[in-house]
């Protein structure tokens, strides 16, 4: 793959994230994000490539139709893994690592 292709599947991702439509995308990043300090700033770029790398492989998987979901079951469950994941962090004890604003 060229530096030109990367460039360009780069900005694509990167229009995706911050447009308004991926709201669930940015606040799913916020959530797990959240109780980070600055000092964590690796920590924070491991969950959010995690997070980038299985958002790719689910649609990886669903382009190539190894699996199926219903949309309504995704749309679904999106709003519900934010509740989730800002409810959890609201029961984490605070340590040097993270703290709850």
């Amino acid at each position: 793959m060229a530096l030109s292709d990367f460039l360009f599947y780069f900005k694509l991702g990167w229009l995706h994230i911050i447009s308004i439509d991926a709201l669930d995308h940015q606040l799913f990043i916020l959530a797990l994000v959240a109780v980070y300090t600055a000092k964590n700033v690796k920590q924070v770029l491991i969950l959010v490539t995690a997070f980038t790398i299985g958002h790719s492989l689910t649609l990886l998987l669903s382009v190539l139709d190894v699996i199926r979901f219903s949309s309504k079951w995704v749309e679904f469950l999106i709003p519900c893994t934010i509740v989730i994941t800002a409810i959890s962090n609201l029961f984490k004890k605070p340590t040097a690592n993270y703290y709850l604003a």
